[in-house]
């Protein structure tokens, strides 16, 4: 009961700023088997005193590399460096076992620009795969190479990458009884951090908006939880709810129309759905039970929630309508922080075995649920928006650390903040 009352409570302050402080991204476990791959270092064709601020090559094969489905070639092996199709002699390649090859080159383009160009070869048949020309600017290198590495994996595993997203977590530092807490975004592999905001009160609960323009929270700055939606590259931002008692687990509709929370300002936390262009609330679930954290389906047409109707906490699915409640969880005592995969066929969870709290990822079809974690106190899973991997905080050497796991358990990762502590990790979704 008081893990989920604890789900409900959030806080912040506004404050936009660059973050020093970076995600260290460790490959704990990966794919036997990762299929090789050499990504050579992009040549710079410009003055050779003033090079990119940015190693394309090195940010691409870092991405490939921690999704664990592939191996890359470190440079030192690599027999040569070309940068056109011209250059390449795929023997070399054959030679080293590489089943595929990335080259490129960055020329500039006027005052601050770049141009780039990539190709992806197939080795042993020795023909090109994949090749684009890009125009960026300096800020937007890193975006453009996480791009770069989303096509690379699209062509070679037939699945949408997702490098060119981003998480948001909330760090907080100092002192247990004086902390510091704050609401970052950063890209998927931790570089660009910024602060969305900041306080010295509780802090939780963050959502995307399906556009990733914007990020809903709750906020104690002012004695009471309140529910904010805030612009993500603006700052601007606007107080949703503000009633006596609980306001919190805000959650986007996939239209971006309605928020989904709960609320205890009628008596216990209900469910409760917002027409955000109205300000009209609807309550969806009414019980005497804690109702909470709701997730809403990819088609918008149900909602997940955590309830303890049942005696203990276990997961529950209504229509958006209302309606007959249906109780989806049934294996271990404990289930709780449910949220749908991306094509809307398993969700994952927060699953208790024995005294520990583990990741899980349960198929709606058959009910059973597969644990994907082996910590103590696991929680906060949220999917990447192509649905291969799910992030989530977990405790490292005595400190909140954020982690990823693919959805069938054989690539994890951890995500390593240099200092203080990190947790409530939400992916964001692709950028419209």
């Amino acid at each position: 009961m008081k893990k989920l009352s604890g789900i409900l409570i959030s806080l912040l302050l506004l404050l936009s700023t660059q973050v020093q402080a970076k995600l260290v991204i460790e490959i704990t476990e990966g794919v036997e088997g990762a299929l090789p791959i050499a990504v050579v270092p992009f040549k710079w064709m410009g003055d050779a005193a003033t090079p990119p601020p940015e190693d394309i090559g090195q940010i691409i094969a870092a991405d490939l590399k921690r999704s664990g489905y592939f191996k890359t070639l470190d440079e030192a092996q690599m027999l040569a460096r070309p940068s056109t199709m011209t250059e390449v002699d795929f023997r070399d390649w054959r030679e080293l076992r590489q089943d595929n090859l990335v080259i490129g080159r960055i020329e500039p383009n006027g005052p601050g620009g770049y141009k780039l160009r990539f190709q992806l070869f197939d080795v042993y048949q020795g023909e090109q795969l994949i090749g684009y020309n890009f125009s960026t600017t300096a800020k937007d290198l890193r975006a453009i190479a996480h791009h770069i590495a989303d096509l690379v994996y699209e062509t070679l595993t037939g699945t949408k990458g997702a490098f060119a997203t981003r998480i948001a977590y909330v760090v907080s530092e100092g002192s247990p009884k004086s902390p510091k807490l704050s609401l970052r975004i950063a890209d998927s592999d931790g570089y660009n951090a910024q602060t969305i905001v900041s306080s010295t009160e509780p802090l939780m609960s963050p959502a995307w908006s399906p556009d990733g323009s914007k990020l809903a929270y709750v906020s104690f700055e002012n004695g009471r939880p309140s529910i904010w939606i805030q612009e993500v590259f603006t700052g601007k931002r606007e107080k949703i709810t503000s009633f006596k008692g609980i306001n919190g687990a805000p959650a986007f509709s996939p239209d971006g129309h309605y928020l989904a929370m709960a609320l205890s300002k009628d008596g216990n936390p209900d469910i409760y759905i917002m027409d955000l262009a109205r300000r009209k609330l609807r309550r969806v679930v009414r019980h005497w039970a804690i109702e909470t954290e709701p997730s809403w389906s990819p088609d918008g047409r149900k909602l997940l929630f955590t309830s303890d109707r049942g005696g203990s906490p276990q997961i529950y699915q209504v229509s958006v309508t209302g309606g007959d409640v249906k109780r989806l969880t049934f294996e271990n005592r404990y289930n709780a922080r449910a949220s749908y995969a991306p094509d809307g066929k398993s969700i994952t969870l927060i699953t208790r075995v024995g005294s520990q709290y583990r990741i899980g990822v349960m198929d709606l079809r058959t009910g059973s649920i597969t644990g994907l974690t082996d910590g103590r106190l696991d929680e906060s899973p949220s999917f990447a928006p192509n649905g291969s991997m799910i992030i989530y905080a977990t405790r490292y050497k005595g400190k909140g650390v954020l982690a990823a796991v693919s959805t069938d358990g054989r690539v994890k990762q951890r995500l390593a903040l240099q200092s203080g502590d990190v947790r409530d990790p939400v992916w964001s979704p692709y950028y419209k």
